[in-house]
């Protein structure tokens, strides 16, 4: 009996022994399990508990996670979601990262800002042409549309009143110009002997190449000068040069049987009428860097080095100073010169003794020239009209009611002299100016209240 309650005891222990083995080895399969174990492998490197805490938070860890009221098949829902939400955790953070690093290696897209161009415009003023030249910069700015530079050659009497008068224009026009006022210097040969030849300080405009040596280009006009249409017009011929051109003028004269070169020069000069200086287009860069040909030694000479011997050899000979010396120059150098039609310089020969410019009867005159002092007598009375127009003209005024009425009224009394009857020339580029003017203003208006 005894043996047999051995046997019996025996066989329940090892009953027991393998149910106890069964169960622990399931339950050391449990997921629940392995994830509290697998954090705990993560928490490891920053853990400082004793073996006993570690042990007792291991199963405080189970405890929380092992609710009784939760199913197996609950807990491994929970679980692979959890897992998913990881991989698509995962799986958004190395998209992110890829992201920020095409971001630090992609090229830095920058916005091209076009370079604003500047035209450049130069006078030279001496004596009483204070209020001749500030028309003229006035005329310039009525209707141009890019700003302009003014390079403002003075004799030191006239530099403070430049700049007070300059100064005093609304802020709506200074905002479209800027101006440098310099004195009168010649860096070659006798000062005063260049600043005497023809006309005060004329002699001035031939060292503006070696003056403005940070200038490209260069539009060199005659105080006695009038804009009737951009000052942009003009520039845009720069463009038309070829690749030997350096300077763009206008025919002395469109008829050779009346020209005063054909007729009565005693030196070499351009073409057969000869060329005007008083509006003169030059590529600075070019004529700095260029060596020309001329009558005094085989090789060509700079700029700089040829102006006084020029002179010096031919000042007996020449009567119109600079621009004789200019035509002289150009003679040698035919390559050099771009000729512009004779409306870009118009002058009291193309109308006192008949029209014999055809462009201008065609489009209108685009530049006035009013040399041989008209306007300030009432020889040529057409050119005076246009002048004290443009004079008076109050800035900011509607420029058909204050500019171009008053001119065109006032033509009626010049209709029986030699240039007035041919009002259409003087009349029909300006008024086309004006309406351009008026109707770009509209446009901006419209669109600046839509």
């Amino acid at each position: 009996m005894r043996f047999h309650g051995k046997v019996v005891v025996i066989a329940v222990c090892l009953g027991v022994f393998l149910l106890l083995y069964f169960l622990g080895g399931n339950a050391a399969d449990d997921p629940l399990l392995r994830e509290v174990v697998e954090e705990e492998e993560e928490d490891d490197g920053n853990s400082s508990l004793s073996p006993s805490e570690l042990g007792r938070d291991v199963a405080a860890k189970f405890a929380r996670k092992k609710q009784p009221s939760a199913g197996v098949g609950a807990r491994a829902e929970e679980l692979l979601g959890r897992r998913k939400e990881g991989r698509a955790v995962n799986r958004g953070a190395g998209v992110n990262a890829k992201s920020i690093q095409r971001s630090h290696v992609a090229r830095p897209v920058a916005r091209r800002t076009r370079v604003e161009e500047v035209m450049h415009l130069a006078v030279v003023a001496c004596g009483n042409r204070l209020d001749e030249t500030l028309t003229m910069v006035k005329s310039a700015l009525l209707f141009s549309l890019k700003k302009i530079t003014f390079h403002i050659f003075a004799e030191d009497p006239l530099a403070p009143q430049f700049k007070e008068k300059l100064n005093q224009w609304p802020r709506a026009v200074s905002a479209k110009f800027h101006y440098t006022i310099y004195p009168i210097t010649f860096s070659v040969g006798n000062a005063d002997e260049w600043k005497k030849l023809f006309k005060p300080c004329a002699a001035q405009r031939l060292f503006l190449p070696v003056i403005l040596k940070d200038v490209d280009s260069l539009l060199y006009v005659d105080t006695d000068v009038l804009f009737l249409r951009p000052m942009d017009d003009i520039w845009s011929l720069l463009k038309s040069f070829n690749s030997t051109q350096l300077a763009a003028m206008a025919p002395e004269h469109e008829v050779p049987k009346i020209g005063w070169y054909s007729r009565f020069a005693r030196h070499p000069f351009y073409g057969v009428t000869g060329v005007n200086s008083g509006v003169m287009l030059m590529n600075l860069t070019r004529i700095r860097s260029t060596l020309f040909k001329n009558s005094m030694i085989p090789s060509g000479l700079s700029w700089e080095d040829l102006l006084h011997p020029l002179y010096q050899k031919y000042k007996n000979h020449i009567t119109w100073g600079d621009q004789d010396l200019l035509n002289i120059i150009f003679h040698y150098n035919p390559e050099c010169l771009f000729i512009f039609p004779c409306q870009w310089n118009y002058r009291p020969d193309h109308c006192m003794y008949g029209s014999n410019c055809k462009g201008a009867e065609e489009e209108g005159v685009s530049i006035l020239h009013g040399n041989r002092g008209v306007y300030h007598d009432d020889k040529q009375p057409a050119f005076k009209v246009v002048y004290d127009a443009v004079r008076d003209y109050p800035f900011e005024d509607n420029m058909f009611q204050s500019l171009f009425y008053p001119i065109q009224t006032k033509f009626l009394d010049t209709v029986n002299t030699l240039c007035g009857r041919i009002p259409q020339v003087f009349l029909k580029q300006i008024e086309k100016t004006m309406r351009k003017v008026f109707e770009d203003k509209v446009v901006r208006h419209v669109k600046k209240h839509k």
